[in-house]
Parts: C-alpha cells; structure tokens; sequence
C-alpha cells in the first residue's frame, strides 16, 4: 500500500488473494489494510495539503504530464495486469489505461482554467470577487469493471485541483490500480499527497466515509452502497456517487437498422456487460423488430469468447467473479419462468478451455416484460432483454420506468424524434446514433437513483472546490 510517501506491507499480516478470473488461479495477493493504517494514511493527506494546495496550477499538471508519460510507458505492462485479474481482453485493457493517460493530461490543462469572477456591487465602491480553493482530502472509492480508469478520472481532478488523496482500490481487482498509483509516485508527487489502502468496503470504505478529516466522498459502484454511504456520512461532506445504470436502447423504425445493431452488440456485452452504462433493455418498434433480433442474435453470436491473455483476437472474457455470474444465470432463469423466449446464448461456452473460469455466453432474451428481474435490476452481466413497442410515447415511458438514470440511447435518423427522445428521457447522458455516452470533456453523472455530481469536463474539477466569495471596500487613503 502507499501511505506518506513510502510503500508498505500490512501491520497485521493479512492479505487479499487476487484471483484471475480466466483460471480461477489465485496468482497475487496484496496487503489488507489495519484501522490504523488508514488513519496514518489520512492523516498524511492531511498534513501535505496545504503545501500542495499553495501549489499553482501549472506546478500541479507537470506532475500529472509526468506521471502520464510514465504510465503509457507502462501501458502494455499495467494492461497485462488489468487482463489477469478483471478478465477484459488485452485490447480492451490497454485501451482503459490510454484513456486514463488522456484523463491525467487533459485535467492538467483544465486545472489551469479553474477561473474565478468579479461581481459588480450596486455601490461603486465595493467589488466582490469569486475564487475557487481546493476543498481538502478526498477519499476515493473506486470498482472493480473499470479500475484503473475509475480511479484515473477521480485522482486527475482531485490532484489538478489541489486536494490531496486517499484511495481505496477495490478488493477483486487491486493491482492495477496500484501500478497506476505507482506511476503517480514516481512522477515526484509529494509524499503524503497521495495515498491507496486496500480493504473491505464495510470497514475500510466505512472509516473513509466517517472520518472528519474526509473532506469530499468521491465513489463509484452500487446504488445499494451508495446509499449506505449517504446514510454512514456523519458529518458534512461533498459527495459525488457515479451509481448503477440499467440504460435503455430505443430503435425506431426510422433508423439505420444495421448501425443500430451494431451498437447494440457492442454496448450489451463489452466488458460482459459488466458496465454501468451497458445496456440492459431494448424496446424496438413492432415494425423492425423481427428483423432486428435476427441481426442482434446474429452479431453477438459472432463474438469471440476466451481467456484475453492466451491470444488475440478475444471480443469478451469472462466475468470478473462467480457472484455476478450466479447473478446473471438467475435473471436469465426469472425471465425465462415468467415467459421470456432465449434468443442466443444462456449458458457456459463448450470446450476444454472453459471448464474453469467465469464464461459465460452473451445472451438475448425476447418476448420480456417488466414483471422480470432483467428489465428491473441492473444485471451486470451479459444478458439483454428485447421488447416491441407501438409508439414513441410508449418507449419513452417503459424506458423512464425505473429508478436509474445514467444514460439512454436511441437509434432513429427522423429529427422530431431525435429531438423528443433525447429531452424526454430520464437520464444524464443520452446517446443518439451511437454508444458512447460519456466522453473525457463533457459532464458525466446520473439522475435519480444513478446518482449525484459528476465527473469529466470542467464539472468534475468543479466537484473538488469550494467557492469563496471575497467582497472588498475600496476607500480613498486618507492624507
């Protein structure tokens, strides 16, 4: 673990076993943090922020260039890590660490647009000023389908903006967050600044969120922990929550339909579906339906299943853990119970190579309706339901029926429709023609259940200041 600027074991002896997904080999294991070292790991963030909040922007981002560099040096390496204990192929892995290198030199520029205002007063006399101020230490709880990128996005805005750190890798995949904390450290970050200890949510993640010297909650996960977050905060913090996101997919009969399967297949099982915006739900109109299942099932049929490590090309690995693959099998057993129809999939891949590890096959469900789990439960996992829809009205109201609200996407090429689905639906992002709803300069966050405050764009600097307003006299010396 990284505590005050030095790299250390644990106090009592206890360690994680990191488990390879692929395998079901336990290949690593990394410290588990004590009470007391997440206090001295507190503490030190404390004690370096002043220093590092006096710091220009200018000053702050060299140090993120730096460790940016260091870590595309290191990308096929920390990929490699990445692979073995979350499942993603090679590819994918070493496209999440480019993206956080992307994430880490353009916070380094933004940080220095963090502009303040000056505000007239109705007395010529007085002037107000507005300035930004880093708000302090940020505890940062990150998960395990992303983890290098998630915890990136929340470390290059906290840093740029002046706060100091302390972050909780999480426990299914902890040593890749740790080769990039590695690359912060030897970028000459100074000690105390940054910080990662790793240990369960329930009492590590719990002494984070409780402790008075925590002055900003950065997290990404459940909706479920989110709220016991918002529940076990007992004192006031700044809290941004990036939650679960069971996102719809409309297709309508004025669509690019060969376009719109495409992403389809590429947002339901990228990652195993192991997404917060992956897609969960997809409402076709009657009209096209037919034909688009046909492509739907045909396409995800075509992705190539195995271990992202042995050789390329691999499209999707396997689950990162058995609990969300028993996750996956009961919603697809709840759908089919209650009438649903397999399309494809549904089931472990044949063959000597997956006798072990977490595979399983991408899966298409028809004929759902809401009364099933697949259409109510974010299901992490690669499976999707596929539901008709008559009219506009009917799909915007079956894709807001749920709690969550991370992001939506539409397939349609008739402007009246772009227009209305994109207003009309519930959520922080929504994607049109495409699927990539979130983009490095551009907020990204949640409505509803999905969660609170945002990340990426100049809004997700904003999220690690406080706003203090100056108002100043001016008066004539006296002689």
């Amino acid at each position: 673990m990284l505590i005050d600027g030095e790299w250390v074991g644990s106090s009592s002896g206890e360690y994680i076993e990191v488990q390879d997904p692929a395998t079901e080999r336990f290949f690593a294991r990394v410290p588990k943090a004590t009470e007391g070292e997440v206090t001295r790991a507190l503490e030190a963030a404390q004690r370096a922020f002043p220093a590092w909040a006096r710091l220009s922007p200018d000053q702050r981002g060299a140090y993120l260039w730096q460790a940016s560099d260091i870590l595309e040096k290191r990308k096929e390496e920390v990929g490699r890590v990445l692979t073995q204990e979350q499942g993603k192929p090679l590819k994918e892995a070493v496209g999440e660490i480019e993206k956080v290198i992307e994430m880490l030199r353009y916070y380094a520029e933004e940080g220095k647009r963090a502009y303040g205002q000056i505000i007239p007063n109705t007395d010529p006399s007085y002037q107000s000023l507005v300035i930004r101020q880093p708000i302090g230490v940020v505890a940062a709880l990150s998960p395990w389908n992303y983890p290098v990128e998630l915890t990136g996005w929340k470390a290059a805005a906290a840093l740029a903006a002046g706060c100091t750190i302390v972050a909780k890798p999480p426990c299914l995949t902890p040593l890749s967050p740790l080769k990039f904390w590695q690359c912060l450290f030897e970028a000459g970050i100074p000690k105390g600044v940054i910080n990662a200890v790793i240990g369960p949510g329930e009492t590590i993640g719990r002494q984070l969120v409780q402790s008075p010297i925590v002055r900003k909650i950065a997290f990404t996960g459940s909706v479920e922990v989110g709220r016991e977050i918002l529940a076990k905060c007992n004192d006031v913090k700044k809290i941004s929550l990036e939650l679960g996101g069971h996102c719809p997919l409309i297709v309508s009969k004025n669509c690019d339909l060969p376009n719109a399967v495409k992403g389809a297949v590429r947002r339901s099982f990228r990652n195993m579906g192991q997404i917060c915006i992956a897609i969960n739900r997809i409402y076709v109109h009657e009209s096209v339906s037919k034909t688009f299942l046909h492509e739907f099932a045909k396409g995800t049929n075509k992705l190539i299943i195995g271990n992202g490590l042995k050789r390329e090309p691999y499209d999707v690995g396997p689950m990162a853990s058995r609990d969300g693959l028993e996750k996956t099998k009961r919603h697809i057993e709840d759908a089919l119970s209650k009438g649903a129809r397999l399309v494809c999939g549904g089931k472990r891949p044949e063959g000597p190579e997956f006798r072990k590890g977490y595979f399983f096959e991408p899966t298409i469900l028809a004929d759902v309706n809401h009364d099933m789990l697949v259409m109510n439960e974010e299901t992490f996992g690669p499976v999707v339901g596929v539901m008709t829809f008559r009219t506009l009205e009917e799909a915007v109201n079956l894709a807001n029926s749920t709690p969550y609200g991370l992001a939506g996407y539409v397939y349609t090429n008739d402007m009246h429709e772009m227009t209305k689905l994109s207003r009309e639906l519930e959520a922080g992002s929504v994607a049109v023609n495409n699927v990539d709803a979130g983009i490095i300069n551009a907020p990204y966050g949640g409505w509803k259940q999905s969660g609170t405050g945002y990340e990426h764009g100049h809004e997700g600097l904003e999220e690690y200041f406080h706003l203090k307003h100056i108002r100043i006299q001016y008066r004539e010396p006296v002689s």
